[in-house]
């Protein structure tokens, strides 16, 4: 199976970073509170607890940059599909979700420098293993692909 997943490894890496409009962290400054909107969907980086609070190891260094400018870290829970949009309607400051940087979306968005690189990976169902040897073969109308809205997934 895993020499399955691996010859599945997409060649395509996200860049994951922070995202924000411009003079996003001056106004977060003056009113005390950075509001960073995220799709707590994505573990181990965002996600939700049993108690239904937002942590991982994004909110980790959300936390870390918020005390460090001296404000209150609000997280507003936002699905993926619509969080560029919320970001550029100021329904808060930057999006701390695990974001892959596109042309399309640079031209509307600022990244910050990436702090993690990671892969895409098609993952198959066990019962496929040895039937699937390439991405390719999943051109057969028999499969069914799935993936998140608004992703580059």
């Amino acid at each position: 199976m895993r020499k399955i997943l691996s010859m599945l490894v997409l060649s395509g890496c996200m860049l994951t970073g922070l995202s924000a409009h411009a003079g996003a962290i001056d106004d977060a400054v003056k009113r005390g509170t950075l509001r960073v909107g995220m799709d707590p969907t994505y573990m181990p980086f965002e996600m939700t607890n049993k108690r239904g609070e937002i942590i991982g190891f994004e909110v980790d260094l959300l936390k870390a940059m918020a005390k460090s400018m001296g404000v209150k870290l609000e997280l507003v829970s936002t699905s993926y599909d619509g969080i560029i949009p919320a970001l550029l309607t100021d329904k808060f400051d930057m999006i701390g979700s695990g974001m892959t940087l596109t042309q399309e979306r640079n031209l509307r968005i600022n990244f910050s420098e990436p702090f993690i690189v990671v892969g895409q990976t098609l993952l198959v169902r066990k019962e496929l293993q040895g039937e699937i040897k390439s991405y390719k073969d999943l051109n057969d109308g028999k499969y069914r692909i799935t993936s998140k809205i608004g992703t580059t997934g």
